[in-house]
């Protein structure tokens, strides 16, 4: 006899999930609050739709935090393995000048939402949106849909509910209250991947603002990450910042600011970039910055606003500022501005099937435990392989 297995939410986790599960054994239906499923994965194909990473399986784990918690996942359902099945279901992908994976050049986000909805068509799998999950009743899942409350009975329920951030796309983190009711532990939600503020002077943000910081390289703790970042009136945001979030995060919490250390020139030690400034020949300091390294304007304007005035004129520290120029983080962009939040269901409170312990039959996959990945792939390929690392342990069980 087959079991029932209730989907709450409509991204990423709950799609892998709802594919990979057997038709044989269970009756999937997905609950949706949205008007169609898969509108935050929609979104997240603006401007290229990068679906996973392809780099090695030890670094690639690696990105995530807690990296432990990612092992067995992301070695169940790797980045080749996500590469092949979307390939499977006609979804062709290319690897990008930055390693990262991306459908073919005119498959666009809804062909590839469309080739999953297919797969979930074939193995029958309903659909029905417009259900906002409201909680328990009597051991049963409400849902409200127009303006009314129905209760769904289900051998299994699965929450996929995602994060708080993006709130347009329906995550809006607002399920966390039913699970606090149970007693379930609750990770207060945090913005990750996000801009960052720095308090720029104002004559820098004038030259600055809207220009990107290109080949450099971001430390913050023991974390550090090579690549380029955007100066916005607020601070700092792209590829590079995102990928310090998790030690950026620890250290706002601690200390309500966080220390960020940027290399202007990577390849080169400071002792080269001293004795490449080391004389002027009457240039001024700035050109002379311009025509032996390489600096920019803004990346000048940058030092001279972090630097005071001695220190910039003074060869050896401006050569050890180069490679390693102060910058303090205040805060952390508004969560809804967020690429992705950390936070929510504490990973103390899953086993390692993914059950809630304080609830049997209850599981929960994907954005709404407490885990972090930068961008560039790592995000979707978390939630794609928490889909399939459940849908096989569930494959194999048997009903108690």
């Amino acid at each position: 006899m087959k079991r029932s297995a209730a989907i709450i939410g409509g991204g990423p986790a709950a799609m892998m999930l709802a594919a990979m599960l057997d038709e044989q054994k269970f009756d999937v239906t997905i609950y949706e609050k949205n008007l169609t499923i898969g509108r935050k994965f929609l979104v997240a194909g603006d401007g290229g739709f990068n679906l996973t990473h392809s780099e090695e399986k030890e670094l690639f784990i690696s990105r995530y935090t807690p990296a432990s918690f990612f092992e067995n996942i992301i070695s169940s359902f790797s980045n080749t393995d996500l590469r092949n099945w979307l390939s499977s279901i006609g979804i062709e992908t290319f690897v990008g000048s930055s390693k990262r994976v991306f459908p073919l050049k005119e498959i666009k986000p809804i062909d590839v939402l469309t080739a999953v909805l297919s797969v979930l068509k074939k193995k029958n799998v309903s659909l029905k949106t417009q259900h906002t999950w409201k909680g328990w009743k009597n051991n049963e899942l409400c849902f409200e849909i127009s303006n009314q409350i129905i209760n769904v009975k289900a051998d299994i329920a699965v929450f996929a509910l995602g994060g708080a951030s993006w709130k347009v796309t329906g995550s809006d983190g607002t399920w966390i209250n039913y699970f606090a009711e149970k007693g379930i532990d609750i990770i207060p939600f945090q913005a990750s991947n996000c801009a960052y503020q720095i308090h720029w002077n104002s004559e820098f943000i004038k030259i600055a603002e809207g220009k990107s910081l290109k080949n450099i390289l971001l430390k913050c703790g023991s974390k550090e990450k090579k690549g380029e970042a955007v100066i916005t009136k607020f601070g700092l945001e792209g590829g590079a910042i995102y990928a310090l979030s998790p030690e950026i995060t620890k250290q706002l919490n601690e200390n309500n600011t966080a220390q960020l250390f940027l290399d202007l020139k990577p390849s080169l030690t400071a002792l080269e970039i001293k004795n490449q400034i080391a004389h002027t020949r009457n240039k001024s300091l700035s050109k002379h910055l311009e025509n032996e390294l390489n600096l920019n304007q803004v990346q000048s304007a940058l030092l001279k606003a972090v630097l005071s005035k001695e220190e910039f004129i003074d060869i050896e520290t401006l050569s050890e500022k180069i490679k390693n120029l102060p910058l303090t983080i205040t805060s952390a962009a508004p969560i809804d501005e967020a690429i992705s939040t950390v936070g929510g269901i504490s990973l103390n409170e899953i086993d390692n099937a993914f059950q809630l312990k304080k609830l049997p039959n209850n599981y929960a996959i994907g954005e709404m435990l407490d885990w972090d990945a930068p961008t560039g792939g790592y995000l979707l390929q978390g939630c794609f392989s928490m889909g399939y690392c459940l849908a096989k342990i569930l494959n194999e069980s048997k009903p108690r």
